[in-house]
């Protein structure tokens, strides 16, 4: 019988945030949660970087316990990679580490988020053209400007994680041909107003 979901998602700490915290390691991680097992060759081709760079950033989530062999793949040398982990949870704490260094890698870790999102985002409206009309109808992007306190804000926030949560017991078969990833990003913080 498979781990519930939650235990799935990976806790970052110092050390694992350290070894992610690197704009290649993060696209080879996202990669590999959202298109299923691969190579570092397969991955270079992907992600148009060299199968050398792509091999020694898969290594290093490979010490970190991000990723790990799928032994039911490969042939001979080919080595299969897969993610260990469904998701990650973000601490805070990170971001007030003593050590200069975690405060860094916190810091470029959430940059590099917010920029992969920015990223799907752009893809998916440059693309929206290549997906059936019923797709077309169905996605959003929406914002909502609420005055609330930081404990108001946290309560909306965790709603809507468990309002997902909800959802991952109703997934759709991989043999639902309307069946799709659908990628939700959710970003709630303060304007600053003059």
């Amino acid at each position: 019988m498979d781990e519930p979901q939650v235990s799935r998602i990976r806790d970052l700490d110092a050390r694992s945030l350290r070894g992610l915290a690197h704009p290649l390691r993060m696209r080879l991680l996202d990669t590999l949660r959202f298109s299923g097992p691969a190579t570092a060759s397969g991955l270079a081709e992907t992600l148009g970087e060299s199968s050398g760079a792509t091999s020694y950033h898969l290594r290093q989530l490979a010490a970190h316990g991000f990723i790990e062999d799928d032994p039911e793949r490969g042939k001979g040398r080919e080595r299969w990679w897969k993610a260990a982990h469904l998701g990650l949870r973000f601490d805070d704490a990170l971001l007030t580490d003593d050590d200069p260094e975690v405060r860094g890698a916190a810091d470029l870790y959430l940059h590099e988020v917010a920029t992969t999102q920015t990223r799907d985002l752009s893809t998916w409206l440059g693309n929206r053209h290549t997906w059936p009309e019923k797709w077309s109808r169905t996605w959003d992007m929406s914002s909502a400007t609420l005055r609330l306190t930081p404990e108001l804000t946290q309560e909306l926030v965790e709603k809507m994680h468990a309002l997902v949560e909800t959802y991952r017991d109703r997934v759709a078969g991989d043999d639902d041909p309307e069946a799709a990833q659908v990628r939700f990003h959710t970003h709630a913080f303060p304007l600053t107003t003059e």
